[in-house]
């Protein structure tokens, strides 16, 4: 597109006839092969960041296969890659355990442990919210529905 209207541009000078010879005319003409040169140089940094983009999406996509082969298949249906329904994804102990949850103040996900959760409360390391959690009425509802 800045390749066509400085083609436009140039047609245009043309158009004109402008008098190389004359202080106004050598300005004109200077400007016009400085706008050819800036789009030239546009051009070549298009082609740049196109050829590096497409390296970046090669190699996220190879990222990925390396991920894929040393971490394994992490899409079961319950997000645990051991596949094991009752497992918290640490293979350790429970305390190992890691839940995310959203301060509603500040908007910062906070990443808590099951000791966390439960004391009951934590305090939003960004803001300083006081979060509370009720784990007994979630233990009640899940018995309500078994």
């Amino acid at each position: 597109m800045l390749t066509e209207k400085a083609a436009y541009l140039k047609g245009l000078m043309e158009g004109l006839e402008i008098d190389g010879s004359t202080k106004e005319g050598k300005v004109l003409l200077a400007l016009r092969d400085v706008i050819d040169e800036i789009c030239e140089t546009v051009d070549a940094i298009d082609s740049d960041v196109d050829d590096v983009v497409d390296f970046c999406e090669r190699m996220d996509e190879d990222l990925c296969d390396v991920e894929e082969a040393v971490f394994g298949d992490d899409d079961d249906e319950d997000g645990c890659c051991c596949g094991d329904e009752d497992c918290c994804c640490r293979h350790g102990d429970d305390d190992d355990c890691e839940y995310e949850v959203v301060c509603p103040t500040c908007g910062d996900t906070i990443e808590l442990t099951e000791p966390m959760l439960e004391d009951g409360s934590v305090e939003c390391p960004n803001c300083g919210e006081l979060l509370e959690f009720d784990l007994e009425d979630d233990e009640e509802n899940s018995e309500d529905e078994e």
